[in-house]
């Protein structure tokens, strides 16, 4: 493993049980700021020959020939409709990886790495045509951070919905009548339709919040009211980069309250599997699942939910 490697590691570990979130932060023309989670990225170069791809959607502009790998190439400005992109030619590339893939975003310019304290991170305005695009928005130094759902962005490239899932899941409706609920938190409406999707497919309930502090007092509020959250919930889905809270400090603050410790926690992550086999271990989850596979994630509920009925029947 490059050293490199390990210190991108341990800046994730260390930002875990703080609750801050570290973004690149770029401009798409004009004078807005944009940001993703820089953990995201593996890095950014100036804008290298695109080689054409037929059929590609419109914000497809092709591919790049990136260290002997073939990458997609988006233009961020034009897939969410930013009105001064057209202001300036995207000038840098900047290289991804999440949600299993690896493809490219070209941006006008590229500001600098800021480390936001989420408390600060707040959901997008529901309002405006562009605020599909947005997970969040933040402020650094008066100036306003519109956090981009660079999930949903990848969706429409690939030319299908972000809702659009398999007409069936093998295991369907297994756990139907049981009364088994879910606790689903995301703050990405295109990964709750996803999980929910998933769930409902197995038989099971799904409770969706939208980040980690309104899980966190949804889960001691009923713990305050004598429930029993472990017989509510059978286990906790919860993604890690949310406003609020993230999932690392939920599932760190669930240990802490013994009423929540024993909870089930998978989180659900975008990000590279290598950071997070070391998170697991260090906040506490029981698992983790990489999005956005529904096979994938129906093994990790179906086996967790087995258990939690093996578990009733013996009792």
């Amino acid at each position: 493993m490059s050293k490199d490697l390990l210190n991108r590691i341990d800046q994730r570990t260390r930002l875990a049980g703080h609750n801050r979130l570290a973004l690149l932060l770029f401009r798409l023309g004009g004078t807005q700021l944009f940001g993703v989670n820089v953990f995201k990225v593996q890095e950014v170069l100036h804008r290298p020959p695109l080689f054409a791809l037929p059929h590609a959607p419109p914000q497809v502009l092709g591919s790049a020939d990136i260290r002997g790998r073939t990458v997609p190439v988006i233009d961020l400005g034009r897939a969410i409709g930013h009105p001064e992109a057209a202001r300036e030619e995207p000038r840098y590339l900047v290289v991804t990886e999440f949600n299993r893939s690896i493809q490219g975003f070209l941006v006008s310019s590229v500001e600098r790495i800021v480390n936001i304290a989420v408390e600060d991170v707040l959901p997008p305005p529901e309002h405006g045509a562009g605020t599909s695009h947005l997970t969040a928005v933040t402020r650094y130094q008066g100036e306003m951070i519109q956090i981009l759902d660079v999930e949903r962005i990848l969706a429409e490239a690939r030319q299908r919905s972000p809702e659009q899932l398999e007409s069936t899941l093998p295991g369907a409706g297994e756990f139907a009548g049981m009364g088994l609920r879910v606790l689903v938190v995301d703050d990405s409406r295109v990964a709750r339709t996803q999980i929910q999707w998933v769930l409902e497919e197995l038989g099971v309930e799904a409770v969706l919040l939208q980040d980690g502090r309104q899980a966190l007092d949804h889960l001691k509020s009923l713990a305050a009211q004598g429930e029993d959250v472990c017989e509510r919930y059978a286990m906790v889905i919860s993604d890690i980069e949310m406003p609020a809270m993230d999932g690392y400090t939920l599932t760190t603050e669930i240990r802490r309250d013994a009423r929540l410790a024993d909870l089930y926690v998978l989180l659900h992550t975008s990000l590279s599997g290598i950071f997070n086999n070391a998170m697991v271990e260090r906040v506490g989850a029981d698992a983790f699942v990489a999005k956005f596979s529904a096979a994938d994630l129906a093994r990790y509920v179906r086996a967790r939910l087995a258990a939690v009925v093996q578990a009733r029947n013996a009792a």
